[in-house]
C-alpha cells in the first residue's frame, strides 16, 4: 500500500478533533459505566461496552494512517467497522431489557 502524505495542518486538526472525540466519548462511556455498576443492569453494560467501541474506533480511525503505515481509507475503515458494532451494541442493549 503507498502510503499516502498529509500536511501537518491536517494531521494536526485530526489529533485535535479525535482527541476531543476522546475526552467527551471517553466521559459518555464512564458515566454509562457508572450506571451500569450502580443499577447492575446487562442493558447498561451493553451500552458501556458500545459507546466504548465507538469511541475506540473514531479514535483508532483517525490515528491509525498517522502511526502506521497504511492509507487513509484503512483508518476510515476501521473507523466505520468499529463504529458499526458499537451501534449495533447499543441497539441491542436499547432492545433487551
Amino acid at each position: 500500500m503507498v502510503h499516502e502524505s498529509i500536511s501537518t495542518e491536517l494531521a494536526t486538526a485530526i489529533a485535535l478533533v479525535k482527541t476531543g472525540v476522546l475526552l467527551l466519548g471517553g466521559a459518555i462511556t464512564y458515566f454509562a459505566y457508572r450506571a451500569y455498576r450502580s443499577q447492575g443492569s446487562q442493558s447498561l453494560r451493553l451500552l458501556t461496552v458500545g459507546f466504548a467501541l465507538i469511541v475506540l474506533g473514531g479514535v483508532l480511525g483517525g490515528i491509525t494512517d498517522l502511526l502506521l503505515p497504511v492509507s487513509i481509507a484503512s483508518g476510515i475503515l476501521l473507523d466505520g467497522l468499529l463504529t458499526l458494532v458499537g451501534f449495533a451494541v447499543i441497539t441491542y442493549s436499547l432492545y433487551t431489557r
